[in-house]
């Protein structure tokens, strides 16, 4: 198949690999020189475009399947409105018109528009109830990924990830130091992100799905702290309830507090098979190059 990786980052380089592994062609799509550079080096296309520009998308050839794994330059919502809301509607509008519209598009989301369950269980079937207005822009680019898509004749697919993790991407610093609040973690290693993307295009499963995208076990974060503090041969650090934090940090943002626990069942019974089953497997690397630091 032909394949364009759209914001082809921290996923993207992984999906690019595995995808050019199984025999297909693939292209990813960056902005920057870094960018460009970083998909050379893995071992695939680089095109230069801005998602946004839909005469500069001219640049990246007809695709069976898009990816859009774009990530917002800034912080800010109106930076998150511009990469997951117009730079995907455009992508939608552009591919669409062609005379060799794509397939598929699958667009990577987040947990994150969730909000706050006070740590129960979610799955596919939860109402999303965003909890800041970066999370709502992400709810607004799913309408765009599974509505407008639909509305010419692309097949639409939303994975919303839990949070990212792998080399580059550990923060071991993060638990290790401390304090760490309370609530729960919900995660997934960057090489099962990209395979779980990969399953459900080479599977053709999931079209017109929401697909929550974690790994097997939600952990407590205090527990994984504790538990990654004695791997790793140090003392455990400083715990913190939401309500200490605010005390001490005179507040704490809506999603800071958000705190659930994601369920992969339909990950699973699609047929995906995880590398990482969980953060224990998936710290592995990490905690021996600590140890050995």
């Amino acid at each position: 198949m032909q394949v364009a990786i759209l914001g082809c980052g921290y996923v993207g380089l992984r999906l690019g690999r595995q995808l050019t592994d199984e025999g297909h062609d693939v292209v990813g799509v960056r902005r920057s020189d870094a960018g460009l550079d970083a998909i050379a080096d893995a071992g695939f296309e680089a095109v230069r475009a801005d998602l946004t520009d839909a005469a500069s998308l001219t640049a990246v050839p007809d695709a069976d399947w898009l990816v859009y794994a774009a990530s917002a330059g800034g912080r800010g919502s109106d930076a998150a409105r511009a990469a997951y809301v117009e730079g995907l509607r455009t992508v939608v509008e552009t591919f669409g018109e062609r005379a060799s519209p794509p397939d598929r598009l699958v667009y990577t989301s987040s947990t994150g528009v969730y909000g706050d369950h006070d740590g129960d269980w979610v799955d596919e079937s939860t109402t999303p109830d965003p909890a800041t207005e970066r999370q709502r822009v992400l709810r607004e680019a799913e309408r765009v990924a599974l509505s407008e898509t639909a509305d010419r004749g692309i097949d639409g697919t939303v994975v919303r990830f839990g949070g990212l993790y792998g080399p580059n991407r550990y923060r071991m610093d993060r638990y290790l130091d401390g304090p760490v609040t309370d609530g729960y973690l919900n995660s997934i290693h960057g090489d099962d992100a990209a395979g779980a993307v990969a399953h459900l295009l080479t599977a053709d499963a999931a079209r017109d799905e929401v697909v929550l995208g974690v790994d097997d076990e939600p952990v407590s974060k205090w527990a994984f702290a504790d538990w990654l503090a004695e791997q790793c041969g140090v003392s455990p650090p400083k715990k913190w309830t939401v309500a200490e934090r605010a005390a001490a940090e005179g507040g704490v943002s809506r999603r800071a507090r958000a705190n659930k626990r994601c369920a992969n069942d339909r990950l699973r019974e699609l047929g995906y098979d995880f590398r990482y089953p969980t953060v224990r497997e998936g710290y592995r690397p990490a905690i021996r190059a600590f140890r050995e630091g």
